[in-house]
């Protein structure tokens, strides 16, 4: 089978022929139907050898959704032939918070030799993909898995974001989104689809925030040397409650902090690495700064069911296999509308 896999570090990956993996006891194997490509993705291509413990070659793609085609010894909970969505944060499956269903906040992660499918171990850029356990699929039945795919991270990380942070999302709050990208249109739909917040997009391209517009966004805001100010402006003069940074830079990170009010939180969800100085003088009084990482299980159980109602929709762009470079092509030079999303066999 055709795999998209990371060979070497510092560099893109490459579509090589390997051979179908085989369930062992306790797996299963999924024939890929849709998955997600995600900016993350080339953070791993450009970051240098030393900086993860993970070892080459692994296939790329931690948004994946597919058919069970085998399973391995001793698994009776799920059939072939059924649809699901793989949770794409695999912790040690025993630690408390991994009992809780919060297995990206596991105990034990660093000493895990890998983060999931497509972080240290075989991802979904292929036409089949091994999972350790059934405990990490989520069924879609008819749920277009195009639609799907993305939930995993792209959906998940800003809706567990916005999870811990609901005591400010109040009727008549205000909510900003920074960077409307994959995960940021998620957000959009998702402030307004499960809080009371009124929402506040802002992005360096106008047709992003036209989309956020479309999607049920408040406002938009061009995001350059006057968009603190702006955002202030339009929350009443006051600042926003919370800002979600879906990129983390250290422009977006100013930005969020400078359109904060008394009492406000920035969540830092990107991973551009820009780093934020702290004093007391520097923040709204009161406010609050935090990280935020990937998802939960249960939460994940739930974004399918806001997806199967129809509540939240993936805004994507179809690429087959033997085009992932292309596609991660389109997203580092920030062209992707929404999500790109590999369907294998297109």
């Amino acid at each position: 089978m055709h795999a998209y896999k990371l060979t070497r570090w510092g560099a893109r990956g490459e579509l090589v022929d390997v051979a179908r993996p085989e369930p062992r006891p306790g797996e299963v194997l999924l024939q890929v139907t849709a998955a997600g490509a995600c900016h993350s993705d080339l953070h791993l291509m450009d970051w240098p050898e030393g900086l993860l413990p993970w070892k080459l070659p692994f296939t790329l793609g931690h948004e994946n959704a597919g058919r069970l085609a085998a399973l391995g010894a001793g698994v009776d909970d799920v059939r072939v032939g059924d649809n699901v969505l793989v949770y794409g944060s695999w912790g040690c499956g025993r630690c408390h918070p991994c009992r809780l269903g919060r297995e990206n906040y596991c105990d034990r992660a660093a000493s895990i030799p890998a983060m999931g499918g497509g972080l240290g171990r075989d991802g979904g850029m292929a036409e089949y993909m091994i999972v350790p356990s059934s405990r990490l699929l989520v069924p879609i039945g008819d749920l277009d898995p195009v639609q799907a795919a993305p939930l995993a991270d792209a959906a998940l990380t800003p809706y567990h974001a916005i999870s811990t942070t609901r005591d400010k999302l109040l009727p008549g709050s205000w909510a900003v989104v920074i960077g409307i990208g994959g995960l940021g249109h998620m957000a959009v739909q998702l402030l307004k689809a499960t809080t009371g917040a009124r929402v506040i997009a802002v992005d360096t391209s106008p047709a992003r925030l036209e989309t956020a517009r479309m999607l049920g966004a408040d406002a938009a805001v061009l995001s350059d040397a006057g968009a603190a100010d702006a955002i202030r402006k339009l929350a009443d003069g006051i600042g926003a409650d919370v800002v979600f940074d879906m990129v983390g830079s250290d422009q977006t990170l100013q930005i969020g902090a400078k359109s904060l009010r008394a009492e406000g939180r920035l969540v830092i969800v990107g991973l551009a690495g820009g780093a934020l100085p702290v004093s007391f003088f520097g923040i709204a009084y009161g406010a609050q700064v935090s990280t935020s990482y990937w998802g939960t299980l249960p939460e994940l159980i739930e974004l399918v069911s806001l997806a199967r109602t129809g509540r939240i929709k993936v805004e994507h762009e179809v690429f087959g296999l033997d085009r992932v470079a292309e596609a991660y092509d389109k997203l580092r030079r920030g062209e992707v509308r929404g999500r790109a999303v590999i369907v294998p066999g297109k």
